[in-house]
């Protein structure tokens, strides 16, 4: 396996998530590894980004802030009142301190994984969709559509994805990252072009 033991990663990170949050994890890596499989990305990285997206996930709440003003990770008003929001942010500086990942677009892929953005790359897309679309999800609208599109048309997944997620956060009193309406915004506005053309 190229660069990474993701084996012994796998065994580390047991120790630092519960159970469950454990069995999402994997079924976002091998999902990773199916969507870069169908796409060409690299499987390796998509495995690796996968594993490692909820890294922080089990870290206490005023635990997570903690550890961003110690090092250095800016944190948003959006977080600051809804710390679970900064595992992206704190899983993206794990990979790089704990599991000595070195690769910008993997660190990237992990910090971009709940909110999105505009122009991701295809392993940030790769990562996100993953999240959303893994076997033990069942809860999220249009699951199946966004599956079947996932295979066959990444950005209209991302896309779709983004505008449920929004919808949703709309109706409860979930908080809302900014970010996500930019990166959906962009989107949208790609789809938008392609189906007018």
């Amino acid at each position: 396996m190229g660069d990474y033991n993701i084996y012994k990663m796998q065994k580390k990170l047991k120790k630092y998530i519960d159970e469950a949050r454990y069995t999402h994890t994997l079924g976002v890596m091998y999902t990773a590894a199916s969507l870069a499989m169908c796409h060409g990305a690299d499987i390796e990285r998509a495995q690796v980004a996968g594993l490692l997206h909820d890294s922080a996930k089990c870290i206490p709440n005023p635990k997570k802030l903690k550890l961003c003003r110690q090092n250095d990770i800016p944190v948003t008003e959006a977080e600051q009142k809804a710390p679970y929001l900064l595992h992206a942010k704190l899983g993206a500086y794990l990979a790089r301190e704990k599991y000595h990942v070195r690769d910008p677009e993997i660190l990237s892929a992990i910090e971009c994984h709940t909110t999105g953005k505009p122009a991701m790359t295809l392993l940030e897309k790769i990562i996100f969709i993953s999240d959303y679309i893994e076997p033990l999800r069942t809860k999220a609208a249009n699951l199946a559509e966004i599956r079947r599109l996932a295979f066959w048309d990444l950005d209209k997944a991302v896309y779709t994805t983004m505008r449920d997620t929004l919808r949703y956060l709309e109706q409860g009193n979930a908080s809302l990252d900014n970010q996500t309406v930019v990166a959906y915004n962009y989107y949208k506005e790609i789809i938008q072009k392609r189906e007018e053309s």
